[in-house]
């Protein structure tokens, strides 16, 4: 085949062939090809590497639609076989990278050819599967191997179980109208009263934010965040303790200090030790303006509640949407006014349409559910590949904002095709949200231009871990710029959102981006600590260090850490939102006055995001800036300046 896309089924059993018998082909084929790579044939170094790679391609394509399946269809026995069948093929990679045999055929065909006899790509190749296998334990003897595909799957196993748990944690709660007291009136108006008197809210996005941001009645905001603060407890507890000591054995039996310097060997940060010094100088770098912002956040509250004493993690969102439409004239709710779903999404097209010289043409094909738009994205009149977009709240659902790969790509087999699952509401949106649309869309765009390399682990997003992030931070930007803006934002009647209003909110923003960011931190220093330290009481060792980092208080008997589901992909590695916002600061130096400008918006297209993996993140910026990043732009940004 060539350049095909996915065509996906139409009817109940046809999705349940779709989700366990194709997987199965593909792993079938996996093993054919291991099979064919250690049949002691004479190949060649390009031979071997391209067996290996028809490898990899078949454990992608295996894994890739199961794992996206098991988040999204609302059919619960779909979702468990794509589990299923994602953990098989997991497993199976995880066999082969504790295979001596392969691990030998490649030091072979390493010191058979010359490294200089292969090109660019294939020697990158080489070299990272030989440094993968000895990550995953290929040195160990028999008994280490054994112990290490062990705990590899059952890393695996926990981190699918915890995600469920939080997907299918939702929870609710019964209130009186008098207490949505200061939330919009469209919100309102889409909570009627039960006959008991009562409206319900849950914990999905839609009311979760809202009622955060805008409800004056103290107790009604920390009733939700209470709510949502323990979503997956206390079933993730045990998960979550057992998952770190697997974790910690894991290290430990690879010669390792802790599950940080396991993930760091192949990221930008290179060590634990210099993750925590990164940190550490986040730390210091924004203590003084937290402290300033949080008097002033504390002060505002206490007009409200006098016997207040701190600013908990219910008021804060409260708080800064009141101090910036007291003292910046900003009104959110008045913002918010300008963005309606529907226009919002199209304006997010037409920007990073025109931003990267590339087209979305909507298609009506088969889909999971409903609700899922689908374009095809084209470049110079080829299509290049396909995106699904499953952006509202249901059951079952995953319940946070994502971007997954359907297929990675490969180039002159099959395009890339790229999944986007977020939980706004279906009317009005608040700028928050706009601003994540447009982050989570980063990734999207940068699958599918990365998607086409000749080598499947080369494709797509395939750059450090801790450089992922950077082009999706740097995208948020243009949710900030008024001519962006215009383009799409309008009120009911069709007004566009004033420039003098996106300047204010630009100013507004500086004030509380310290405490915010401070409020990463401490979820970073819980990422790594709990890595780190493997703390035998969880829930108080997490609410320790966020606090030790925050001003922000926790809610008394929060366990967020169950529900915290970057603990399971990201693992000890949540310092790379700071670390990549650091590299995407930098990045939009380039752009200098003008967002748009085409030159460095081509530039950035065709030197940062088409790449994909085949060079190193701190090249793919130096061949965008012509120099290293550094650290000035963050700091200057993070100062309000």
């Amino acid at each position: 085949m060539t350049n095909d896309l996915l065509t996906l089924p139409t009817s109940a059993d046809e999705w349940m062939e779709f989700v366990t018998t194709r997987p199965d082909a593909f792993l079938a084929k996996a093993r054919e090809h291991v099979a064919a790579l250690k049949d002691g044939t004479p190949r060649t170094s390009t031979e071997t590497l391209d067996l290996w790679n028809e490898v990899t391609w078949s454990l992608r394509s295996a894994g890739g639609p199961s794992y996206v399946l098991s988040e999204c269809h609302p059919d619960p026995a779909i979702r468990d076989a794509g589990s299923e069948r994602y953990l098989a093929a997991v497993a199976f990679e995880t066999e082969l990278m504790l295979d001596r045999d392969l691990f030998e055929l490649f030091t072979n065909t390493l010191a058979h050819d010359n490294e200089s006899d292969l090109d660019a790509e294939q020697a990158r190749l080489l070299d990272h599967t030989l440094r993968d296998l000895r990550l995953a334990g290929v040195g160990l003897d028999d008994a280490g191997r054994a112990r290490a595909k062990e705990l590899a799957d059952r890393d695996s196993q926990l981190g699918v179980e915890f995600g469920k748990n939080i997907r299918d944690g939702k929870r609710s709660l019964r209130i009186s109208p008098d207490a949505l007291t200061g939330l919009p009136q469209d919100f309102i108006d889409n909570h009627p009263v039960g006959e008991d008197g009562l409206i319900t809210l849950t914990t999905d996005y839609p009311d979760y934010v809202p009622v955060r941001e805008y409800a004056t009645n103290r107790d009604t905001r920390i009733a939700i965040s209470e709510l949502y603060n323990d979503l997956a407890w206390p079933i993730n507890d045990p998960i979550l303790a057992e998952l770190l000591d697997v974790r910690r054995e894991r290290a430990q039996l690879l010669g390792f200090g802790d599950w940080s310097d396991v993930e760091t060997a192949t990221r930008m940060a290179g060590s634990s030790a210099n993750v925590d010094a990164f940190l550490t100088q986040v730390d210091d770098a924004s203590r003084d303006a937290a402290t300033a912002e949080y008097a002033t956040v504390l002060a505002r509250l206490q007009q409200e509640v006098p016997e207040a004493s701190a600013v908990t993690t219910a008021d804060l969102a409260y708080l800064l949407n009141t101090i910036k439409r007291e003292q910046y004239d900003v009104d959110a709710q008045v913002v918010r006014s300008y963005f309606s779903f529907p226009a919002v999404m199209q304006g997010v097209l037409d920007l990073t349409g025109k931003l990267l010289g590339i087209e979305y043409h909507s298609v009506t094909v088969p889909t999971w559910h409903e609700d899922v738009h689908v374009f095809d994205v084209t470049k110079g009149g080829e299509t290049i590949g396909r995106i699904y977009l499953d952006m509202h709240p249901r059951d079952g659902k995953y319940n946070h904002a994502a971007c997954f790969d359907m297929i990675v790509g490969r180039e002159g087999v099959e395009l890339p095709e790229g999944v986007l699952m977020c939980n706004f509401a279906r009317g009005t949106m608040e700028h928050d949200e706009v601003t994540t649309f447009l982050h989570e869309f980063g990734h999207l765009v940068h699958a599918i231009l990365a998607g086409h390399q000749r080598f499947t682990a080369q494709s797509g997003i395939a750059t450090e871990w801790d450089f992922v992030e950077a082009p999706s931070q740097m995208l948020e930007e243009w949710a900030w710029d008024a001519d962006v803006l215009g383009q799409f934002a309008r009120n009911a009647e069709g007004e566009q959102i004033p420039a003098a209003l996106v300047q204010r909110m630009r100013e507004a923003d500086a004030f509380g981006r310290a405490l915010l960011m401070r409020r990463q931190l401490g979820f970073a220093r819980v990422s790594y600590q709990l890595h780190h330290d493997v703390p035998a009481d969880i829930t108080t060792a997490a609410a320790q260090w966020v606090e030790s980092t925050s001003p922000v208080k926790n809610l008394e008997d929060s366990h967020f850490a169950c529900a915290f589901g970057h603990l399971t992909g990201y693992g000890a590695s949540y310092y790379t939102y700071q670390w990549t916002l650091v590299i995407a600061r930098d990045l939009l130096t380039a752009f200098g006055d003008d967002l748009m400008n085409e030159a460095a918006a081509t530039r950035y297209r065709e030197t940062v995001l088409e790449p994909g993996g085949t060079k190193d993140a701190a090249d793919l910026v130096r061949d965008f800036l012509g120099r290293d990043y550094n650290f000035d732009a963050y700091r200057a940004w993070l100062s309000g300046e």
